[in-house]
């Protein structure tokens, strides 16, 4: 073709473009069940990047609490004036401590993610107490930290450990299945034998409720052997990197099986036999921690898992479900799960899922449907767990192409609404992924910077390093509440937070 013809067919073209563009029903039409969509001229000539929110995460002003009411101006100063005429001390001692809690209270509006049912900032109280003792008492207190793919490798767990550990005590990467299928940055691992994995979610097979705390086992049939080293990761805190405690949680078929730990940089070997059939553990405690073990075994037993940690505290538990969208508890055996979890000493239930059912997700009976799902799974942990502490962590931003350009999926924040909602009336915390990452449209803006990767669902490794920081700062200022009404007294302090209620 000659230039002249290539330019008027380009012009003719856009012109005709243009007038489809004009005509096109807005919200275009139904074919086959399929919505075909035509973008306007306005949405056409419009800069998308005006749809793009800034990602200035450290500017909290829009999350700053408002000044105190009148009403409760005066509340407060009827109550120091109260208190003045019968002890100058104590006026000044209690006018301190309202100055305290009023610098909690704009400190977790103003980075605080986590929603408390009935805003009962006591809700963490009894875990960071039972965190407290665990060291005291030479236990080790277990955080299992359950996820879709979106935690693979540690990642934000991590975070988690470090937090927990520095100011609890504790140290080794904790709980991991025998045969590891995904990498992770907290241990070296590996696995030969007869091994039959055995999982409620994604391959293997099904095993009728006979699946553990990680959802999932491996079926030892005959030999086996399991080897550990310590990280080889730079990023890798440096407490995950010692173990001296390891812990085998099985399921004993015939009566007989036996398992052999070996540390040959201290020269440790120890074996220990099976007391019987059913469900059951052995645990070695080495006289000095070290940074590399082999477990020989022999017999017939479903392996649930292996708790690797270093002295007493607390152990954060990296559980990945795969392509799970969290409604996998309820497919365990009762019996089976409060076992585990009795034996495992578990002090909190982290629930990380939502995101792999919002593309599923098209009307407001999903949404429902899948909530109702989520308080199946809390009712079942809650009742084969009693004592732990549950939070819930919903999904992310997550992008899908609509009309040229990747936006948020539409019902994302109606569904994080109702997790929210869900989570409150069944007394469980909810951290709020989505409102950390900037709410709508923000997944496009950390795709930008790089903490997303370009499937617009999944974080990069510095990605999962800022929500797990936030996550873990997030748990330090719930930490201060704790250690504030610890050394007010809870009935002091709950008398002021209500008298400087907002």
């Amino acid at each position: 073709m000659k230039p002249w013809q290539i330019t008027l067919f380009i012009f003719l073209t856009i012109i005709l473009l243009g007038v489809i563009s004009y005509f096109y029903p807005k919200d275009g039409f139904k074919m086959l069940g399929h919505s075909i969509i035509f973008p306007t001229l306005e949405e056409v000539l419009k800069d998308n990047r005006d749809s793009i929110p800034e990602l200035d995460l450290e500017d909290k002003e829009s999350r700053k609490i408002p000044e105190p009411t009148i009403f409760n101006r005066r509340k407060r100063e009827a109550l120091i004036a109260e208190i003045a005429k019968e002890d100058s001390l104590k006026q000044k001692r209690i006018e301190e401590q309202i100055d305290t809690i009023e610098n909690i209270r704009s400190t977790l509006s103003d980075a605080g993610y986590f929603y408390l049912p009935n805003n009962d900032v006591s809700y963490f109280d009894n875990f960071f107490a039972r965190a407290a003792e665990a060291k005291l008492r030479g236990e080790v207190l277990r955080v299992l930290h359950y996820g879709d793919s979106q935690i693979e490798m540690d990642r934000m767990s991590g975070n988690l450990r470090v937090f927990f550990q520095s100011h609890f005590g504790g140290g080794g990467p904790g709980l991991v299945p025998v045969v590891q299928t995904v990498a992770s940055y907290a241990v070296l691992q590996s696995a030969s034998g007869t091994f039959t994995l055995y999982s409620s979610y994604g391959d293997g097979a099904r095993a009728r409720g006979n699946y553990g705390h990680m959802l999932k086992c491996h079926r030892l049939t005959g030999r086996g052997t399991f080897i550990a080293n310590a990280s080889s990761s730079k990023r890798t805190d440096g407490r995950v990197k010692k173990f001296s405690q390891i812990t085998m949680l099985y399921n004993d078929h015939d009566g007989n099986f036996s398992a052999t730990l070996i540390d040959k940089k201290n020269g440790y070997d120890s074996t220990f036999a099976s007391k019987g059939k059913g469900i059951q553990s052995m645990r070695w405690d080495m006289d000095s921690s070290t940074t590399s073990i082999k477990i020989n075994m022999q017999g017939v037993a479903d392996i649930y898992g292996i708790m690797i940690d270093n002295g007493p505290g607390v152990s954060v538990d990296n559980i990945p479900l795969r392509s799970s969208s969290g409604n996998q508890f309820t497919l365990v055996t009762d019996s089976i799960l409060r076992k585990c979890y009795k034996l495992s000493n578990v002090g909190m239930v982290i629930m990380q899922f939502g995101g792999n059912s919002v593309p599923a997700i098209y009307n407001l009976k999903s949404i429902n449907d899948y909530c109702a799902q989520m308080q199946l799974q809390i009712e079942k942990i809650r009742s084969t767990c009693p004592n732990a502490t549950i939070l819930f962590i919903g999904p992310s931003d997550m992008s899908t192409s609509y009309k040229g350009s990747m936006q948020t999926y539409r019902l994302l924040p109606e569904l994080v609404s109702n997790l929210k909602d869900m989570c409150n009336r069944n007394n469980v915390a909810y951290w709020d992924l989505y409102e950390m990452m900037g709410g709508k449209n923000s997944m496009v803006a950390w795709v930008q910077k790089g903490w997303a990767g370009p499937d617009y669902i999944h974080f990069t490794p510095a990605g999962a390093q800022y929500a797990g920081k936030q996550l873990s700062d997030n748990f330090a200022m719930m930490y201060e509440v704790y250690k504030t009404r610890r050394r007010m007294g809870s009935e002091q302090f709950d008398s002021l937070w209500e008298a400087t209620e907002r």
